[in-house]
């Protein structure tokens, strides 16, 4: 009975130390903050002050319309506030007629092989076979460019406003 006083007594010991050194380890002071780098601008001239940024008199006008209301709009090409299956076939006739070479309005899976071909050895630069992540990345569609804002831009150099 003694020794299995003894075991347990000592299993706590362990436990209590183990504790202990658990716990060190996790409140480790931080370490120091770096000094601040030298200036390496002459002291003695002065700074340069920024320039003021110029705000806009009136800011632009938000579109009020929804997401789906814009959607719609692209959609609907000719403004009569109906979209018409011609409408929605127009944006992606272009496309179809770049993949169907013979002209038949099908599109086989040769005509799909030979586009699918075409472009990856296009981006197989090394032309051994197989993309890496770089050359995969030059076969990404390209997107269109998002129309610019009419707003005045702030000045070159001009920090940006919290």
């Amino acid at each position: 009975m003694a020794r299995f006083l003894a075991g347990a007594a000592a299993m706590l010991l362990l436990m209590t130390a183990g504790f202990f050194v658990w716990q060190g380890l996790a409140q480790q002071e931080p370490s120091p903050i770096p000094p601040a780098p030298e200036a390496t601008a002459d002291p003695l001239l002065p700074m340069a002050e920024p320039e003021p940024r110029r705000r806009p008199a009136t800011p632009p006008a938000a579109d009020s319309r929804t997401r789906e209301q814009r959607r719609f709009g692209r959609a609907d090409k000719n403004d009569d506030g109906r979209i018409t299956l011609a409408e929605l076939y127009e944006p992606r006739r272009r496309a179809f007629a770049k993949l169907d070479k013979n002209g038949d309005g099908r599109l086989s899976f040769e005509e799909w092989a030979v586009r699918t071909s075409t472009k990856f050895g296009e981006a197989d630069r090394n032309r051994d076979g197989a993309l890496t992540p770089a050359e995969y990345a030059t076969t990404a569609p390209r997107r269109r460019a998002q129309p610019r804002c009419a707003c005045p831009q702030p000045a070159e150099g001009a920090a940006a406003e919290d």
